[in-house]
C-alpha cells in the first residue's frame, strides 16, 4: 500500500486548452488523487497560451484560464490547481504564496510531457519525475550530446516514457545517461463508459495534420515529427474499404483538404470536437472506433509508442485500428486493437473489426482495463518513483 504523498502535477492544458489535453491532465491528476494522495495542479512554465479560437499563440490567458478553472470545478479539484500568467505573473487558482509553500512540501513533481523548465523552486521537491509521453527526440538529443536537453533531464531524479520499446534491439535509438523507464497513458475507466452502439458508423480520430519544427536527423536517418506523411500513406483508405473515416483536424491548406474530399475523407473542425472535455468525450462515445496513424518518429524507430488519445477510445469500449509503433509486444492485439503496416492490412484490419464489432468493442475495453487502466499504471509510477 502507497503512503500518502503530496505531488505537484505540471502539464500543459492551460497552454493548450484543448479537450485531449485535458483530459491527459486529468487522467493523472484524478488517478493520482484516487490513489490516496494529496495531488495538484500547476502550470507555470512561462510560456505563453494558444487560443483555439485564433489559432494563434496569444498575450492573454483568460480563455486558458476558463478552460482550467471550468475542467477542475466539474471534478472538485477547484482548490487544487494554479496557473502563473507568463506575462502577469499572476497566479490564477490559487496565490503564488500557496505556490511557494507547496512547492516546499511537496514530495513530489510530475513534469508530465517535459512540459516545464524546471526552476529553483521545482528543484526543492525532493523527487522529480520527467514523464515523456512523445518519446524519441529527447533521446536522439541526448545521444547526440545536445547540453541543453542533457541538463533539463539532469535535474530530475527519474524519467519515464511512452516508449516502451526504446533501448531493444529491433529499435536503433539508444537509451544514454538516463534510466529511462517505461509507462504508459492512463485512462479512469468509469469516465469513458459507453454503451454498445451497433449503430455507430463512422471510425473516427482527432489529429494535427503537420507538426513543423521538430524533425530530428540521427545517424543519416531524418525523422519527422508530423503525421501527414503517414497519413498519406493511407490517402485512398475510405474509397478502398467504403468505410466512413472521419478526421478532426485543423488545416487550412486547400490542395490537402481537397485530396482528402475526393478520396472520401469526413472532415469536420478540430476545434469544435475539442473545445470542452465533453465534446471531446462524446465525440469519441459516438465513434464506431478509431482509425489513426503515427508520427514518423515513433513507427520508423519502432519506439513502441502508444496514444493516450487511442486509450480513451479503448475504454469507451471502441475498437482501435492505429499504424504499428511496435506495442505489439507489450499490449496484445488482434481484437479490440489492431495494428497495420500497410494500406492493405490497414483495410483488412477495418474489415475484421466489422465483421464482429461486438467482440472487438468488449476486447478493447477489456484491453484498457487490463494495461491502461490509471490505478494500475499510476501505482506502479509512484512505487517506480520510490514513493
Amino acid at each position: 500500500m502507497l503512503s500518502r504523498k503530496r505531488l505537484v502535477v505540471l502539464h500543459l492544458a492551460g497552454r493548450y486548452p484543448l479537450g485531449g489535453i485535458g483530459w491527459q491532465a486529468l487522467h493523472y491528476v484524478l488517478g493520482l488523487t484516487r490513489l490516496g494522495h494529496d495531488v495538484y495542479y500547476v502550470e507555470d512554465s512561462g510560456a505563453h497560451p494558444y487560443d483555439p479560437r485564433v489559432q494563434s499563440v496569444v498575450g492573454d490567458a483568460a480563455y486558458s484560464v476558463a478552460f482550467l478553472a471550468d475542467v477542475m470545478a466539474r471534478f472538485d479539484l477547484s482548490d487544487r490547481w494554479a496557473y502563473v500568467d507568463a506575462v502577469t505573473g499572476t497566479s490564477h487558482g490559487f496565490s503564488r504564496d500557496r505556490l511557494a509553500r507547496l512547492y516546499r512540501e511537496a514530495d513530489a513533481v510530475f513534469n508530465v510531457c517535459g512540459a516545464t523548465r524546471l526552476t529553483e523552486e521545482h528543484l526543492r521537491c525532493p523527487v522529480r519525475v520527467y514523464l515523456e509521453t512523445d518519446p524519441v527526440f529527447e533521446q536522439i538529443r541526448v545521444a547526440e550530446g545536445d547540453r541543453r536537453a542533457i541538463e533539463d533531464l539532469q535535474d530530475h531524479t527519474h524519467h519515464f516514457t511512452y516508449g516502451e520499446n526504446l533501448g531493444q534491439p529491433d529499435c536503433p535509438i539508444p537509451l544514454e545517461k538516463f534510466a529511462w523507464r517505461p509507462t504508459r497513458p492512463p485512462v479512469i475507466l468509469d469516465l469513458w463508459d459507453t454503451p454498445f452502439d451497433p449503430r455507430a458508423e463512422r471510425f473516427t480520430t482527432v489529429a494535427t495534420w503537420k507538426n513543423v519544427g521538430k524533425d530530428i536527423s540521427f545517424r543519416g536517418e531524418t525523422y519527422h515529427w508530423s503525421k501527414h506523411l503517414n497519413f498519406l500513406r493511407m490517402v485512398d483508405l475510405p474509397r478502398r474499404t467504403g468505410q466512413p473515416l472521419e478526421m478532426a483536424l485543423q488545416v487550412d491548406d486547400r490542395a490537402t483538404r481537397d485530396l482528402l474530399a475526393r478520396n472520401g475523407w469526413i472532415l469536420t473542425d478540430a476545434f469544435e470536437v475539442s473545445r470542452t472535455l465533453a465534446t471531446y468525450r462524446g465525440h469519441i462515445q459516438q465513434s464506431r472506433g478509431e482509425f489513426t496513424v503515427a508520427k514518423d518518429l515513433v513507427v520508423r524507430t519502432r519506439s513502441g509508442w502508444f496514444s493516450d488519445r487511442s486509450v480513451c477510445y479503448l475504454a469507451a469500449g471502441k475498437p482501435v485500428v492505429t499504424q504499428d509503433t511496435g506495442f505489439g509486444k507489450y499490449v496484445p492485439t488482434g481484437a479490440g486493437l489492431l495494428p497495420f503496416g500497410t494500406v492493405e492490412e490497414a483495410a483488412a484490419a477495418l474489415d475484421e473489426v466489422n465483421r464482429d464489432y461486438e467482440r472487438h468493442c468488449r476486447a478493447a475495453r477489456a484491453i484498457a482495463g487490463e494495461y491502461f487502466a490509471a490505478d494500475r499504471v499510476l501505482e506502479r509510477l509512484c512505487r517506480e518513483a520510490d514513493l
